[in-house]
């Protein structure tokens, strides 16, 4: 099992380096998931470097062993609320508490930016997700940011 404290979370940029490598399998996969799916359409909700990079937003890598396990962004909605965005985590450590320990990373981000609340969304064949948000309080809220594939909307207080 893989907890948070064996994973070293650093600042990363979703557009380069192993945030880039990351963020392109997380593309790979959802484009397998929802075939056919337009990523860039002009329908989808941005989460780009933009959206994911200071000073409202940020974008995080976590290693396990020195090798990238994660991914996960903090978007701005607003003053008060933050999405989190592009949340990955490698194949090889699913089931091990990864996601866990990277959403409550991702949560810590956007306190240290000043947001009080955290919203999310997800599609309806991430099950495991949407388990994992329920898990950790969050809350369904409706339709938030017109995501054309999200069934399930929900958020949680950051204090």
């Amino acid at each position: 099992m893989a907890d948070r404290a064996q994973i070293v979370f650093t600042p990363a940029h979703v557009d380069s380096g192993d945030g880039a490598t990351l963020a392109q399998a997380l593309r790979e996969e959802i484009s397998v998931m929802y075939d056919g799916l337009d990523l860039d359409g002009d329908s989808m909700p941005r989460a780009g470097a933009a959206e994911l990079s200071p000073p409202g937003g940020a974008f995080v890598v976590g290693y396990h062993n020195d090798l990238p396990a994660c991914c996960g962004g903090v978007k701005r909605l607003d003053d008060r609320r933050c999405e989190i965005k592009k949340m990955y985590v490698v194949p090889g450590l699913r089931g091990r508490g990864v996601a866990r320990a990277l959403l409550t990373e991702l949560e810590d981000v956007g306190r240290r930016l000043g947001y009080v609340t955290a919203r999310l969304d997800t599609g309806p064949k991430q099950h495991s997700a949407r388990g994992l948000y329920k898990s950790e309080g969050y809350l369904e809220v409706p339709d938030f940011n017109g995501n054309p594939v999200a069934v399930f909307w929900a958020e949680k207080p950051l204090r």
